[in-house]
């Protein structure tokens, strides 16, 4: 059902996802994807939840936070579309059995739901020479229930909201604004961190 869809991401929620990634390089990290459906064939990607920078996500935690970012989200008449992940090992860009799971539970809610998996190459790439592609690849599920990589390059179906998100990355990435990144499990650890990061583009 996904594979028509065109997805289009927000620039804080595309920074977001890609800061949390870098925060934490030696681990997977993953998080939830806020946004609308504009129209029949069209998902916002508006905004990106960080939840977890453990190995996989204990389901209770997940369950936990899922609701509370259901529950905020409401009132702004956004609703949970999608998921992010980021693989433990660098050269890893395959979509794993965990992230496929989550996306399953979401997909029950929001037959668009996607998956955004962080492509290290792509955003090394990014960082030698600056383009306007989306260093993540976009999956969906189809009709037979699995979750594909829509194409190698998948920019024609997921495109940047703002076009200059790109370079607005890179100048986060050098002033290392990733290390104030907060997700879910640093907010349970301190409940005074927010989770939504909302001074994170101050």
């Amino acid at each position: 059902m996904g594979s028509e869809c065109q997805y289009e991401i927000r620039q804080s929620a595309y920074v977001k996802l890609v800061l949390h990634a870098l925060k934490h390089k030696a681990s997977s990290v993953n998080g939830i994807l806020i946004g609308r459906l504009l129209n029949d064939n069209l998902v916002e990607i508006s905004d990106a939840v960080p939840l977890s920078h453990t190995l996989v996500p204990l389901l209770p935690t997940l369950e936990i936070s899922l609701l509370q970012v259901e529950e905020y989200f409401k009132s702004e008449g956004l609703i949970v579309v999608g998921y992010y992940h980021a693989n433990e090992r660098y050269d890893d860009s395959e979509l794993g059995n965990v992230p496929k799971k989550i996306g399953d539970q979401i997909f029950r809610y929001f037959p668009q739901a996607a998956i955004l998996l962080l492509d290290n190459k792509k955003l090394e790439a990014l960082q030698k020479r600056n383009d306007r592609n989306p260093v993540v690849q976009l999956h969906t599920r189809d009709a037979s229930k699995s979750w594909r990589q829509i194409g190698s390059d998948s920019s024609s179906q997921l495109t940047l909201k703002e076009p200059s998100a790109n370079v607005v990355l890179l100048d986060y990435i050098s002033t290392e604004k990733w290390q104030d990144i907060v997700d879910f499990d640093d907010h349970l650890d301190d409940i005074s961190k927010d989770w939504l990061n909302a001074d994170l583009f101050k």
